[in-house]
């Protein structure tokens, strides 16, 4: 081919070849940006910012976008990747219970590097894209296609009337598999309230009442919806649909509301297509009772409700809330950590609720939706770290040795393995309650059965002490087997005459 009359941005011209997941953050990035997506990388780096370090340790970050696309009616999901990378994806999405199959369009260097790759999804877009079936297909690159440019920019924006959504979410440019919630919800947002803004588009499936409607952003548990319902009401102010929605409908729901509550404070793009509609954005959450009265407060002046129904609101929420964290009173000393982007908040409540909680370290970035909760926490003693490494939270729990580590697998594996309770955050913390009343008296149970666990994995530890660590773990009581004299000198010389020989010359 003729490179002087390829067109910027053609499918089919050649594209840059990536070295595979393999290379490494900063070969990927350079290889991006080399192939046109310097411009979309930027704004993803904007949205979702690293640091202190680099990023922190999640599980890929597309499995976000992928679980978000997975759990909405009418929404068929193709992913383009590396067939390893894709079948991780599929199987941690079935694992956490979606019963729907993942598109998958296969490549190879050469259908990657000479364009095909872009073809072929398009060609799968075309092929799915019935209306009878979906309302949106998503096509969601990830890091190798990233790297390589493939252009889904260029996809229809629609066939037949299926919408067709295309997203890049390359775990060398999304920090978390949180923060890639947001990518997919944002460019739903986006696409539904140009839809809303051109014309007249279908109402939600179950609309609700007349009356003004907040929008609660952030993927919640099932319960919480109710509860801060339960709160609003004295206000006259109903629930919108949360985002990200279960339906594409809900989408226009969720844009047609008075005020968006930012409850998980990363949403930096669906808060975005909420501001360009026009709507106001609150933070922090109705967690506990200090942070449920001020929300409620900030909630009904962004949607200029007369103060006496904000005072009446507050009122039920003093009664109810109150009489639960008096009911349900904890008295541990508690790490916590995670990457779902709720710890702050978690954080809040147990504070609340009489725990002592000296360190709060959460994957997600500080972002202006949780500055009034590290403010709170902070002028009560507690270190909030954001983009929080699993060596820092590590490093928190043995200087703390709290009563209970709250935290991901291997935090709670190492707490586990020192005698000291732990509770993984994810599948025991996030599967409850959170908000409201029903949040204010979730957690006492939970923490008081780990804690009184604490002589028992005491007991245990003391029990299987010097068993199965370094060379003899795999190992029971008897039958290690003996190391041969000398085997790790002569190993040990191997290795270094091994790195002698592959030094470039001149270097020792």
């Amino acid at each position: 081919m003729d490179d002087s009359r390829v067109i910027p941005g053609d499918p089919a011209a050649p594209r840059p070849a990536a070295s595979g997941c393999h290379g490494g953050r900063e070969t990927l990035l350079e290889a991006a940006r080399v192939a046109g997506k310097g411009e979309g990388l930027a704004k993803l780096l904007a949205d979702y910012p690293k640091g202190p370090h680099d990023q922190p340790q999640s599980m890929c970050p597309a499995f976000g976008s992928l679980r978000v696309g997975l759990r909405m009616r009418r929404v068929a999901t193709i992913l383009s990747g590396s067939a390893c990378c894709v079948y991780g994806l599929t199987f941690t999405s079935h694992f956490y219970g979606a019963r729907r199959s993942v598109g998958y369009v296969p490549f190879n260097s050469e259908s990657l590097v000479r364009g095909q790759l872009f073809e072929d999804i398009r060609d799968a877009v075309f092929k799915i894209a019935k209306p009878e079936d979906y309302d949106a297909v998503v096509v969601i690159n990830l890091c190798v296609p990233t790297a390589s440019g493939v252009p889904l920019e260029l996809l229809p924006k629609q066939i037949e009337g299926v919408r067709i959504i295309g997203i890049d979410v390359p775990g060398f440019g999304v920090p978390t598999h949180a923060e890639a919630k947001d990518v997919l919800a944002g460019a739903m947002l986006r696409y539904a309230r140009l839809e809303a803004e051109a014309g007249p588009v279908q109402r939600p499936r179950n609309p609700g009442g007349e009356e003004p409607k907040v929008s609660l952003i952030g993927e919640l548990f099932p319960a919480d919806p109710v509860g801060v319902s339960q709160l609003l009401a004295p206000m006259g102010l109903g629930l919108a649909p949360q985002v990200p929605t279960r339906e594409w409908r809900d989408l226009y729901g969720a844009l047609d509301c008075v005020v968006a509550a930012a409850v998980h404070p990363f949403y930096t793009a669906s808060v975005r297509e909420f501001a360009a509609a026009g709507r106001p954005v609150v933070g922090s959450g109705p967690v506990g009772l200090e942070a449920t009265l001020a929300w409620l407060d900030s909630i009904g002046q962004a949607a200029v409700v007369p103060a006496a129904k904000i005072d009446a609101a507050k009122a039920h929420a003093q009664k109810t809330i109150g009489a639960v964290l008096a009911a349900c009173p904890i008295k541990s000393r508690i790490s916590l950590s995670g990457y779902e982007g709720s710890e702050l908040l978690v954080a809040r409540l147990l504070i609340e609720a009489g725990a002592e909680v000296p360190y709060v370290g959460t994957a997600c970035p500080k972002t202006p939706w949780n500055e009034t909760d590290r403010a709170w926490l902070e002028a009560r003693g507690t270190h909030v770290q954001f983009r929080a490494s699993l060596e820092q939270d590590v490093a928190a729990m043995l200087d703390i040795r709290p009563d209970l580590a709250v935290g991901t697998t291997p935090l709670v594996q190492k707490a586990k393995e020192m005698g000291i309770p732990g509770l993984y955050y994810t599948n025991m913390v996030s599967a409850r309650p959170l908000l409201g009343a029903a949040g204010a008296g979730s957690l006492a149970g939970i923490v008081a059965n780990q804690t009184r666990g604490a002589e028992r994995f005491r007991t245990m530890v003391s029990f299987f002490e010097g068993v199965g660590k370094g060379p003899t773990a795999g190992y029971g009581f008897a039958g290690v087997p003996k190391e041969p004299p000398g085997a790790r000198d002569r190993y040990r010389k191997i290795l270094a005459a091994k790195r002698k020989a592959e030094a470039p010359t001149g270097e020792v």
